[in-house]
C-alpha cells in the first residue's frame, strides 16, 4: 500500500520574491509498504520511503548575468609579443579575455607573469583556434609575419586586427594574402606605454570594419573586440584607412619627425625653464621611447608622408632665409650709417682726415643733455625717492604695448603707483587699468619715478633709452627692464646711464598667453647688475622683486650672460620649433596625440608674440647662431637617415631583381658565321624558318 499527498509551497517573502522566478507546485508522494511475514523477522518497523519538495531559493538573475558576462569574452592570440603587444595584453587580460601569445623572441617567463599563454610555434597556436588574431609586429615586418603563419589550421572565419601605425599598407596587404573567409578590422590605438600610462581614457582608438561577414556571430565577434577600447574611455573614430594616413601624415609624423630632431640636439632641462619648452621635452621623451623603425615605418609606408617632409624642410628654410635677410639689412645699414657719419666728421674736423681708426663718437642731442646732467653739482641721497607708503613704489612703465599692460594690472593690483609712456596713444587703455597716462616723456620724469621699467620690443629698447629725458629723474632712479635676451639690455644700461642710476636685469619667462591663469611657478629671472648699499636703494630693488615672489613666481638668480646661454638652449629653440611649424599651417585632426596637441599648443603661444620679439632672441643673443646651425644640422642628418635607408631599401630589390635574371635560362643566340659551307647554310635554314 502506498499513499499520496499533496503538497503546498510555502508563501515567500515578498522582498526575495521579487528577484526570483517563481516555482511550479511540486507534489511529495509518500509510500509504505508492507512486508510479507517473511520478512518481520528482520526488521521490526515498516519501510517506508517519502520524496519530499527541497527545492532551495536559486538567483536566476545572477546565472544569466554570469553567462552574458562570459559570453562577452574573447580568445585572442597576439602575433608579436613585443612592447606594444605586452601592453596590450595588460589590459585584455584584466578585462577577462582568453589570451595567447607568439613572437619570434621567447617571452615565454614575461607573458606567465601577464596571465597570457606563450607560443614558441605558431602551428600549436592556430590549432587553439583563436577567435581573433591581433598584428602587434613592426611595420616593416608585417607581411613576413603574416605569410609565416599557418592560415589553414584557423577557422576560415577568424578575425584578423592590425594595430599599425599606417593604415593603407595593412589593409591592402591582408586583403590581398587573407583569403575571403576571414574578416579584417584595420585599427589604430593612437597611444602607447608611454603616452597611457594613465589611462586610456579620451585617447583616440581609429577603426575601418574592411570585412566583416553578415552572420550575427561575426558582427557581434567584432564589436566584442571594439568594447575592450570603448570600456576603457578611448575616444572611438570610425574612418578610412585612407582618410587616416592623410590625417595621420600631418600630425603622427610631423610629431615624431619634430621629436627626432630635437632629440638629435641633446636638450637638457635648465633653471629657467619655461612651459613651452617644457611640453618639448615632454616630446623628446615620448618619441624617444619608439624605435626608428617605427619612425621609418611612418615614412615609408604612407604615401603622404614625403609631401610632409618637404614642407617641413621648405618651412625651416623659409625662416631661415627670414632670419639671415634680416640680419643683412641690419649690418648693411650700420655699414651705411657708419659710413655716413664718419664722411659727415672728417669734414667738419679736416685734423681727423686719414685716421687709421675710422672710429669717432657722434652725440646726438639727447645725447649731450646727458653730458650736460653730468656735470650738474651731485646733491646726497636722503631717502626722499620713496614714496609717502614706505612699502609701495612708483613705478613709470615705458612701452605701455600688450606686455607693459600686462605687468600694470598686477603691479595696480599690489597697490603700487604707476605711470606709463608710449609712443601710442593707450590714454584710455590706462585709465581703465588704474594707471596715469603720460603723452609726453619729459613729464612723466618730472613726476620722479622710483623705478623706470623698460617694456619695449629688444629692437627698439636702446632708441627709447636714448630719447629718454634721464636729466629729469633723480639719480638714484632703478632702472629694470623685461627683456627675453639679458647680456644687450644690461650693456646697454652701463654704458647709456650714468654710475648713479641702478640698474635690474630680469625676465618674467612668460606673458599674457602663458600667465594668463597666474604666475605661481613660473621662472622670474633676475641679475641685480648695479644696485647701491644704501638701506633705501636695496630695499627698493627688494620691494620690486616682491611683486614677483608674492605672485608665487619661480625667483632665479643668475647672471645675465647665464640666463643667454640656458635661453639660447631652450627659449630660441622653443620659439624657432613654434615658427616654422606655424608655416605649415597645421590644424586640429580628428585624430589628433597628446604629442600633436602640443605642438599645436606651441603654435598658437608661439604666433602671439610678434616676429621682432623672435628675431630679437636671434640677433642679440650671442648663442642662438649656434643653436640655429645646430638645429639644421639634426634636421638635415634625420633626412639622411631616412633616404640612406630609403636607399638601401631600393638597392636591395634592385639586387635581388639581377639575381632572379642572373638565374634565367641563357637566351638563345645566333650562331657565328664562319668559312664552313654548312655553318652558312645553316644559318640561311635558321632565318628562313622563322
Amino acid at each position: 500500500m502506498f499513499g499520496v499527498s499533496t503538497f503546498k509551497p510555502p508563501q515567500l517573502n515578498p522582498l526575495l520574491h521579487s528577484s526570483i522566478r517563481p516555482l511550479k507546485p511540486h507534489v511529495s508522494f509518500s509510500f509504505s509498504f508492507t512486508l510479507s511475514p517473511s520478512n518481520w523477522a528482520s526488521s521490526r518497523r515498516p519501510l517506508r520511503i517519502r520524496a519530499i519538495d527541497a527545492a532551495q531559493l536559486f538567483d536566476y538573475e545572477s546565472k544569466v548575468a554570469q553567462q552574458f558576462h562570459d559570453a562577452q569574452k574573447l580568445k585572442i592570440a597576439i602575433v608579436g609579443f613585443g612592447n606594444f603587444g605586452q601592453f596590450l595584453a595588460r589590459t585584455l587580460v584584466r578585462q577577462g579575455h582568453t589570451v595567447m601569445a607568439h613572437s619570434r623572441s621567447d617571452y615565454a617567463d614575461v607573458a606567465r607573469k601577464l596571465g597570457v599563454t606563450f607560443f614558441p610555434n605558431p602551428h600549436d597556436l592556430c590549432e587553439e583556434h583563436p577567435e581573433v588574431i591581433l598584428l602587434c609586429s613592426s611595420i616593416i615586418s608585417t607581411q613576413r609575419v603574416l605569410l609565416s603563419l599557418p592560415l589553414q589550421r584557423l577557422k576560415r572565419s577568424t578575425l584578423f586586427v592590425d594595430v599599425l601605425s599606417v593604415k593603407e599598407f595593412p589593409k591592402n596587404l591582408l586583403l590581398e594574402i587573407l583569403p575571403s573567409d576571414f574578416d579584417i578590422l584595420c585599427s589604430h590605438p593612437m597611444f602607447g606605454p608611454e603616452s597611457a600610462g594613465r589611462g586610456w581614457s579620451g585617447l583616440p582608438f581609429v577603426f575601418e570594419k574592411v570585412r566583416i561577414g553578415n552572420e550575427e556571430q561575426r558582427i557581434a565577434r567584432c564589436e566584442k573586440f571594439l568594447d575592450v577600447f570603448r570600456r576603457e574611455g578611448c575616444r572611438m573614430v570610425e574612418m578610412s584607412c585612407a582618410d587616416h594616413d592623410r590625417y595621420a601624415a600631418g600630425s603622427q609624423f610631423i610629431t615624431h619627425t619634430v621629436g627626432r630632431v630635437l632629440e638629435m640636439l641633446m636638450l637638457e632641462s635648465t633653471p629657467i625653464n619655461t612651459k613651452g619648452y617644457e611640453s618639448l621635452l615632454k616630446l623628446v621623451e615620448n618619441t624617444a621611447g619608439d624605435s626608428f623603425d617605427l619612425y621609418y615605418g611612418l615614412f615609408m609606408f604612407n604615401k603622404n608622408s614625403l609631401e610632409m617632409l618637404e614642407r617641413l624642410d621648405f618651412a625651416f628654410e623659409d625662416l631661415r632665409k627670414q632670419l639671415m635677410g634680416r640680419l643683412h639689412s641690419v649690418v648693411r645699414k650700420q655699414l651705411f650709417e657708419n659710413a655716413g657719419k664718419m664722411l659727415s666728421l672728417q669734414e667738419n674736423h679736416p685734423a681727423l682726415q686719414g685716421d687709421q681708426n675710422g672710429s669717432a663718437l657722434v652725440l646726438s642731442s639727447k645725447d649731450q643733455r646727458s653730458v650736460n646732467v653730468a656735470k650738474l653739482d651731485k646733491y646726497k641721497l636722503n631717502g626722499s625717492c620713496q614714496s609717502d607708503d614706505k612699502s609701495k613704489l612708483k613705478i613709470a612703465i615705458i612701452g605701455f604695448g600688450n606686455f607693459g599692460q600686462f605687468l600694470a594690472k598686477t603691479i595696480v593690483r599690489h597697490g603700487h603707483q604707476v605711470l606709463a609712456y608710449s609712443r601710442s596713444d593707450y590714454s584710455h587703455v590706462a585709465q581703465e587699468l588704474g594707471v596715469s597716462y603720460f603723452n609726453d616723456a619729459d613729464d612723466l620724469c618730472e613726476q620722479h619715478p622710483e623705478v623706470i621699467l623698460l617694456c619695449t620690443s629688444i629692437l627698439s629698447t636702446e632708441k627709447v633709452l636714448k630719447s629718454l629725458p634721464i636729466q629729469r629723474l633723480k639719480r638714484s632712479t632703478l632702472f629694470v627692464d623685461v627683456l627675453s635676451v639679458k647680456e644687450f639690455p644690461r650693456n646697454l644700461f652701463l654704458q647709456h646711464l650714468l654710475p648713479d642710476f641702478d640698474v635690474l636685469c630680469t625676465h618674467p619667462m612668460f606673458g599674457p598667453e602663458s600667465g594668463k591663469n597666474g604666475w605661481k611657478g613660473l621662472a622670474f629671472v633676475y641679475d641685480k647688475v648695479r644696485v647701491g648699499r644704501d638701506e633705501s636703494r636695496t630695499s627698493r630693488c627688494d620691494r620690486f622683486l616682491d611683486i614677483f615672489s608674492s605672485e608665487g613666481c619661480r625667483m632665479v638668480e643668475m647672471s645675465c650672460a647665464e640666463h643667454d646661454w640656458y635661453a639660447a638652449g631652450s627659449q630660441f629653440i622653443t620659439h624657432t620649433t613654434g615658427r616654422f611649424l606655424e608655416k605649415l599651417k597645421l590644424e586640429a585632426t580628428p585624430i589628433d596625440t597628446k604629442g600633436y596637441e602640443t605642438l599645436l599648443s606651441l603654435v598658437e603661444n608661439t604666433a602671439g608674440d610678434s616676429f621682432e620679439l623672435y628675431y630679437g632672441l636671434f640677433l642679440y643673443n650671442i648663442n642662438a647662431m649656434e643653436q640655429l646651425e645646430r638645429f639644421d644640422l639634426a634636421f638635415e642628418s634625420l633626412k639622411k637617415q631616412l633616404f640612406d635607408r630609403l636607399h638601401g631599401v631600393y638597392r636591395k630589390q634592385v639586387f635581388q631583381n639581377e639575381e632572379k635574371l642572373n638565374d634565367l635560362p641563357e637566351r638563345c643566340m645566333l650562331p657565328e658565321i664562319s668559312e664552313d659551307s654548312n655553318a652558312v647554310s645553316s644559318f640561311s635554314n635558321t632565318v628562313d624558318t622563322k
